[in-house]
C-alpha cells in the first residue's frame, strides 16, 4: 500500500471538508450563543413585565399568565430564528404554526372573547372580589374573577357563572365602588294629610346613627298621584348601611305616620256596575 499516496488523498479530503467544517461550526457557535443569551433576556424581560403590571395592581392570575404566556411566545420566536441560523428551512414550520394558531382561533372565537374579556376586567378591575354588581340580568357579590368567566353568588346563596366576553362589552353597576349611598325612600300620604306634619315625621326618622349629617336630610313632596301625595325622604349613609336603613324606614314609617294621624291612603278603583233592565 502507498503510504505517500493515501496520505495525499487524506490531505485532500480534510482541505475539502475544512472550509464547511470552520462554516457550520461559526454557524452552529453564534446559534448557541444567540440562543444562550437571548434565553437570559426573556427571562429578564418577562420578570420587568410582570413587576409593571404588579405596579398597576393587577391580579396575581393575570400577572402570571401574561408573564407566562410571553415567555413562552418568545421562546418559541427565538427557538425559530436559531434553527434558521444553522440553516434549517423555517418557512414551512412557520407557515404551520400560523395556519394551526388560524385554526384554533375559529374553533375557539367564544373562548377567546372570554380571554379577552378576562384581561380587561383583571387590568381594569371594574369591580373587585366582594362587590356587589349588577350586570347580564343578575346581581350579587363577587367570589371570584377567572380568565374565562366571573363567579356571582347571589343574595340568596345561588351561584352564578357569567363569561367574561358578556360582562366586559355590557353594563356593569358596581354599588360598592363609592364609599357612601343616597337612600331615596317615598310613601305615599292621603290628600287631606298634614303635609309639614308628614315631613316631620320623615326627618324623625332620618336621626338615625347609620345616616350622614353631611349632606343633610331632606323630605320633600315628590309628587301629587291619582290618590295619593309621594312625601320622599332623602339621606345619605355609608354604603354597607344602605339595605339596614332601608328596611328600618319600611318597617317603622307606616306606624310613625299613624301615630301622627297621617294617613296612608289604599289603592282604589271605580267599578261600575250596569245592570240590564228587563224590557
Amino acid at each position: 500500500m502507498d503510504v505517500s499516496a493515501e496520505v495525499d488523498r487524506l490531505v485532500k479530503v480534510s482541505e475539502s471538508w475544512w472550509p464547511l467544517l470552520l462554516e457550520y461550526g461559526a454557524r452552529v457557535g453564534l446559534a448557541l450563543t444567540t440562543l444562550v443569551v437571548g434565553w437570559w433576556l426573556i427571562n429578564k424581560v418577562t420578570y420587568r413585565l410582570g413587576k409593571l403590571i404588579f405596579l398597576r395592581n393587577a391580579d396575581q392570575a393575570l400577572r402570571d399568565f401574561i408573564s407566562t404566556l410571553a415567555n413562552v411566545v418568545l421562546k418559541v420566536l427565538l427557538g425559530v430564528s436559531v434553527a434558521s441560523m444553522i440553516g434549517i428551512e423555517t418557512t414551512s414550520f412557520i407557515a404551520a404554526i400560523g395556519a394551526a394558531g388560524l385554526a384554533i382561533g375559529l374553533a375557539l372565537q367564544g373562548s377567546l372573547a372570554n380571554f379577552a374579556g378576562g384581561v380587561l376586567i383583571l387590568l381594569f378591575r371594574p369591580f373587585r372580589l366582594g362587590d356587589w354588581i349588577e350586570a347580564q340580568g343578575v346581581s350579587g357579590t363577587v367570589d371570584s374573577i377567572q380568565i374565562f368567566h366571573t363567579v356571582l353568588r347571589t343574595g340568596d346563596n345561588k351561584t352564578v357563572i357569567v363569561p367574561n366576553g358578556n360582562l366586559s362589552n355590557g353594563i356593569i353597576t358596581n354599588y360598592n365602588r363609592q364609599a357612601t349611598r343616597k337612600v331615596v325612600f317615598d310613601i305615599g300620604v292621603n290628600y287631606d294629610a298634614d303635609l309639614q306634619r308628614a315631613r316631620e315625621v320623615l326627618l324623625q326618622l332620618a336621626e338615625d346613627p347609620r345616616v350622614l349629617r353631611e349632606p343633610a336630610p331632606e323630605a320633600v313632596v315628590a309628587t301629587l298621584g291619582e290618590s295619593a301625595i309621594t312625601m320622599s325622604l332623602r339621606v345619605w349613609v355609608k354604603t354597607a348601611d344602605y339595605w339596614s336603613l332601608m328596611f328600618m324606614l319600611n318597617e317603622k314609617a307606616r306606624d310613625r305616620l299613624a301615630e301622627a294621624g297621617v294617613g296612608i291612603p289604599y289603592p282604589q278603583r271605580m267599578v261600575r256596575m250596569i245592570q240590564d233592565v228587563p224590557q
